[in-house]
């Protein structure tokens, strides 16, 4: 069995962080999102996986992944140069595939739940497709399945009133049959080929399709507020590892903290959950539960909580505690000292600022 990864999508929900990475590639805990969608596929045993990607990022991933020999997978890039929908996605990966059913995993999706059982019983009940499947209190957010049982009697994309409230995950197992459906769906009021479509084809065409229910934490990270609980849950599992970090000046680590090597804390206060990646510097500042500090980052006279800050980022002398924030790349945060005190912003497009 083969593995297809989606990561084509524009991720607007996430500019502008977006518009300099994929949002696959924006790190939770300090691990790209996309390592654990691999991490999760190569558990159940599959290692070949094709990555669909666009003709804007595949260098990102290329540059990021490689040939994916380093996580013990083999990865191989596939461009959808137009991306029209799911079902669309699926059909540029046909070759790829050659005929193999296939797992076919949302890059931006975020599962604990195993999926060893899910995988077991698609090849044991020899079906054509099967569709993970969670209760959520929004199910007007996502794809909805209808059961009986196990058996999915009805698929809708994202429904105004929704008949069930067992969401699709964005994880589906599919046999070879799913092309057929493809072939016979058009275009959705979204004009996107939509592979509820083509499983429901597949449903009333007799098909064995199935639904697995998971109750276990899962979630879509296409939204800042859904990054930063991610990374929260992430946090809750950390234990504490120091690896060379330098710890001086009074300074005080509380709870469960990762601090990778080169870190420098100076007369500051960590308190965990918390990650702090290689070569960063933490002066006069205390950093509270929940944060994740990217490589080469700079914190002086602030405090932060509950927050990812990426690489190359630097917050400095902020007198009104951060809270809930997510910081890019190469971004810089800081007071003006001079009279009169004024906010000083150069804000991108789709920026959010909140002013406390």
């Amino acid at each position: 069995m083969k593995a297809i990864i989606l990561c084509a999508g524009k991720g607007t929900r996430l500019r502008p962080l977006t518009f300099t990475s994929a949002k696959q590639l924006i790190p939770v805990a300090n691990k790209p999102v996309i390592l654990y969608s691999i991490e999760k596929i190569k558990e159940i045993g599959i290692s070949d996986i094709g990555m669909i990607v666009n003709t804007e990022n595949v260098s990102a991933f290329q540059d990021a992944l490689g040939d994916g020999s380093q996580f013990g997978v083999k990865l191989s890039y596939i461009i959808q140069t137009d991306p029209k929908g799911l079902a669309d996605a699926v059909s540029v990966a046909k070759d790829f595939l050659d005929g193999e059913a296939f797992l076919m995993y949302l890059g931006d999706n975020l599962i604990q739940e195993d999926l060893v059982s899910f995988t077991r019983d698609f090849e044991q009940k020899k079906l054509n497709a099967s569709i993970l499947l969670t209760p959520v209190d929004d199910p007007s957010r996502f794809g909805v399945a209808v059961v009986n049982g196990d058996a999915v009697l009805k698929v809708v994309e994202k429904p105004q009133n929704p008949p069930s409230n067992l969401a699709i995950t964005g994880v589906y197992l599919f046999d070879s049959s799913i092309f057929e459906g493809i072939a016979n769906i058009k275009p959705s009021w979204r004009g996107e080929l939509e592979i509820t479509d083509a499983i429901q084809y597949l449903i009333e065409k007799s098909y064995k399709v199935r639904g697995h229910v998971i109750y276990g934490w899962w979630k879509d990270t296409g939204r800042p507020e859904d990054l930063l609980e991610a990374n929260r849950r992430i946090l809750e599992n950390v234990r504490h590892s120091r690896k060379n970090g330098s710890i001086n000046g009074g300074s005080k680590i509380e709870g469960h903290v990762i601090i990778e090597e080169g870190v420098e804390i100076i007369n500051s206060i960590i308190r965990g959950p918390a990650s702090i990646d290689k070569n960063s510097t933490i002066m006069n500042s205390y950093i509270g539960p929940y944060t994740s500090i990217g490589q080469n980052v700079t914190i002086e006279n602030a405090e932060i909580e509950n927050s990812i800050l990426l690489e190359n980022s630097v917050v400095r002398d902020v007198d009104i505690r951060i809270d809930s924030s997510i910081i890019g790349k190469n971004a810089t945060v800081s007071s003006i000292e001079k009279k009169p005190k004024v906010h000083n912003l150069v804000i991108g497009d789709y920026s959010s600022i909140k002013l406390g």
